[in-house]
């Protein structure tokens, strides 16, 4: 079943134009090309339809007659007070026929100075998470690609945890691989890593290559501290385990020397897209 137009924009159905405003502001930075054009193409696509639909949405709530008739169309009628009416009785909306209209969108006015930390804040977790999901959906893409087949397994604070099938009359088993967003890949990240992973049962035939992701990335001297004080522990994974800090701006990683071929490889795939 599709949302309603108010649970697109995050509003009840009784919400005054001023806030359907406020909302339809939060939601459509969410999707704004500057913050989708480095995610790839299908999620470009999938953002200009999303904006698309919230406009959609915001023309209809914010005309009278065509959120009238919405409502009487949706059964989402509620009892609303007209603006400035005091002492109201509330009556059922009467559908409307006049149809929807169609003039040129153009913006609500921008909300006054000072009041929208808490807006920015909501733009910005909404814009991280439609980051996350095209990592992801970009990383198993890459895995995919690069082993054909393989099994995801649930491991404690990765989304992604990848055990692919050996290559067929080869002796050497391939490693696993794990991977997790986060919105700042830094020094603390690298240690909390390293110490879910090493919570994964042991496989003495397998090492473990850790991608961490996100938008942001600390200094290399920093990065490369964190993950050479966590190589000094054993590795309880048994095997190595491969710490790769990647950054989803310009897909570009901190790759240790020992690592194995394949981490060069996916990181290719993930710059290819």
């Amino acid at each position: 079943m599709s949302r309603s137009y108010y649970d697109l924009l995050g509003v009840s159905p009784t919400a005054p134009a001023d806030e359907i405003k406020r909302a339809f502001r939060r939601e459509i930075a969410k999707y704004h090309p500057d913050k989708v054009q480095h995610l790839g193409q299908e999620f470009q696509d999938i953002a200009v339809s999303k904006a698309a639909e919230l406009t959609l949405a915001y023309k209809t709530l914010t005309d009278e007659a065509a959120r009238a008739e919405y409502d009487a169309q949706a059964g989402t009628a509620p009892a609303r007070a007209p603006a400035g009416a005091t002492g109201w009785a509330a009556t059922p909306a009467a559908a409307s026929t006049t149809p929807e209209a169609h003039r040129p969108y153009t913006p609500p006015p921008e909300p006054p100075a000072g009041g929208g930390s808490a807006t920015f804040a909501q733009e910005r977790a909404g814009a991280t998470d439609l980051i996350r999901r095209a990592t992801l959906a970009r990383f198993r893409r890459a895995l995919t690609t690069e082993f054909g087949e393989y099994q995801e397994v649930p491991v404690a604070g990765f989304e992604v945890a990848c055990v692919p099938k050996p290559a067929r009359f080869s002796l050497r088993q391939p490693p696993r691989v794990l991977a997790r967003f986060v919105p700042r890949v830094d020094g603390p990240t690298m240690t909390e890593s390293w110490s879910l992973a090493a919570r994964m049962k042991k496989d003495g035939q397998r090492d473990t290559c850790v991608f961490v992701m996100g938008p942001a990335i600390a200094s290399a001297g920093e990065l490369a501290a964190a993950i050479a004080e966590q190589r000094r522990k054993p590795a309880a994974p048994a095997g190595k385990l491969i710490l790769v800090p990647v950054s989803t701006q310009t897909w570009m990683a901190h790759v240790p020397t020992d690592a194995p071929p394949v981490v060069k490889t996916l990181l290719a795939r993930l710059k290819s897209g």
